[in-house]
């Protein structure tokens, strides 16, 4: 069978929008597990957790790599003993979720966009339909 260079550029097409679909699904999957760190992290300061255990102390590290470009935006809420509000931490979370939701809306689109069936190949041997009749006395 033979191919023409729409069908292969169509081809190349799709394999790039897999691609792309793909590296979306990476970056994705990486800031939900991101946001379940930084919802551990805030709970667990919430709660007054011992920075000492060594799973809050892996929260807190995994966070921190996480919180970098929120860190000191704002000033933590002490709210008794060791529990802490920490707002900088809340609106990193609020940020990731959105772009998370931007991400997830855009693998939609390109899911929509690869699986969207082609329009029919045009055909030189098919004839046009023939024209409508007309309704009499109408010009």
């Amino acid at each position: 069978m033979e191919t023409t260079t729409t069908e292969t550029a169509h081809e190349g097409w799709l394999t790039v929008g897999k691609v792309a679909k793909v590296l979306l699904w990476v970056v994705y999957a990486w800031l939900i597990v991101n946001l379940i760190i930084l919802l551990l992290a805030f709970v667990l300061q919430l709660f007054g957790a011992s920075p000492t255990a060594s799973f809050v102390e892996w929260v807190y590290r995994s966070a921190s790599r996480t919180m970098a470009p929120f860190r000191g935006m704002f000033e933590p809420v002490p709210l008794s003993g060791q529990s802490v509000l920490d707002t900088s931490l809340l609106f990193a979370m609020i940020i990731y979720g959105l772009a998370a939701l931007a991400l997830r809306a855009a693998i939609d689109w390109l899911t929509r966009l690869i699986t969207r069936p082609s329009a029919p190949a045009y055909r030189p041997d098919r004839q046009p339909p023939p024209p409508r009749p007309t309704a009499p006395g109408a010009v």
